[in-house]
């Protein structure tokens, strides 16, 4: 099929034009147990497999990684149409889905997307690709660079259970890179090449990894301009070094809007941004000419940021976060770029 000048959503392909305000970063099911982080305190471990209550949401908002059922998002289908509504609703268009193999990714999955864009209107766009070596069964991490390349090649050009995939990724990476994870970086380059796919990766919490990552790719014949590195707010604490990473020439995602706990307990080096310093560092970046390589979501993986569970949802970054950068100088140009024209760039065929 031929998909150029064309996005491809999981019913097919669209005009770009119908993409419009996007997030470029979410999970509608995954699930990410190898992310449990046991409690430190015993008192807390009584915690681990508490319900959802008032109660508990503290705790569960300070330590979602020690919670057991937070980490299964896969068992919220409800909750998940319900959120896609009311993104609908307050003027959202499309979703990147970033489930890869590792975390959830099989024929229910594949169903369950298509049941939902169908469903609520919203276009789904849904990635090929595999996850961090931690989530890799042995029989995954031995594939070769070519198996690597030929799953994925087939995926975009043929579809995945009865789905097509739009782009490559979130492709998974840890700090530092194991060998699978280099296996599956070059072989997501090598089809990038081939097909001038869009490609969206997962840097390890360091801030070498996205230059390691970027070199990698490059010198399997990569594209910087059609790469997004994920997760930049909790992956450079220094200004100077993200600049210096922007001039490799990739998409800057910022992805962790609505994480509101300083805390983050998958690295606890790094103190997490707020929203008001991810907005801040927005600025920065557009203050130095990066306005068309900016994008954001809110990486939506865990069931306590659902609103059903008192969480910010879907809508946040349209209610709450578009109004603060309007607000801290950025135009209504610079916005629209953000959340329609860069998503539309980086994910239409070429």
């Amino acid at each position: 099929m031929n998909n150029k000048g064309s996005i491809v959503t999981v019913e097919g392909n669209i005009d770009p034009q119908r993409l419009g305000v996007t997030l470029t970063h979410e999970h509608l099911s995954c699930q990410v147990n190898l992310y449990f982080v046991p409690p430190k305190c015993t008192e807390d471990a009584k915690l681990c497999d508490v319900e959802f209550a008032m109660r508990h949401l503290g705790w569960i908002r300070q330590f979602p990684n020690s919670h057991k059922p937070n980490l299964r998002l896969h068992e919220e289908s409800t909750a998940i149409e319900e959120e896609l509504q009311l993104f609908k609703i307050n003027g959202g268009q499309s979703i990147v889905e970033n489930t890869t193999y590792g975390i959830g990714r099989d024929a229910a999955f594949a169903k369950f997307l298509k049941s939902m864009s169908e469903r609520t209107g919203v276009n789904i766009i849904a990635g090929t690709g595999y996850y961090v070596d931690g989530s890799q069964t042995d029989a995954e991490k031995a594939l070769s660079v070519e198996q690597i390349a030929a799953t994925i090649r087939t995926e975009l050009i043929e579809g995945f259970e009865g789905i097509r995939c739009g782009y490559i990724g979130e492709v998974g990476t840890t700090w530092p890179l194991t060998d699978f994870e280099r296996k599956s970086l070059r072989g997501s380059a090598i089809v990038q090449s081939e097909l001038g796919a869009p490609l969206m990766i997962h840097p390890g919490r360091n801030e070498e990894a996205p230059f390691e990552i970027m070199r990698i790719v490059l010198e399997a014949g990569g594209i910087a301009s059609r790469t997004v590195i994920a997760h930049l707010d909790r992956t450079f604490t220094d200004p100077d070094k993200l600049l210096e990473f922007a001039s490799v020439g990739t998409i800057l995602e910022y992805d962790h809007f609505g994480m509101e706990a300083s805390h983050y307990q998958l690295n606890e080096t790094v103190d997490m941004p707020s929203d008001a310093q991810r907005v801040a560092i927005i600025k920065l970046l557009l203050d130095n000419g990066l306005e068309d390589r900016v994008v954001v979501a809110h990486d939506v993986h865990t069931k306590h940021r659902l609103t059903k569970y008192g969480g910010h949802g879907f809508s946040h970054i349209l209610l709450n976060i578009a109004p603060k950068m309007l607000n801290r100088g950025i135009s209504q140009d610079q916005v629209d770029k953000i959340l329609i024209h860069n998503p539309r760039e980086w994910l239409t065929c070429v």
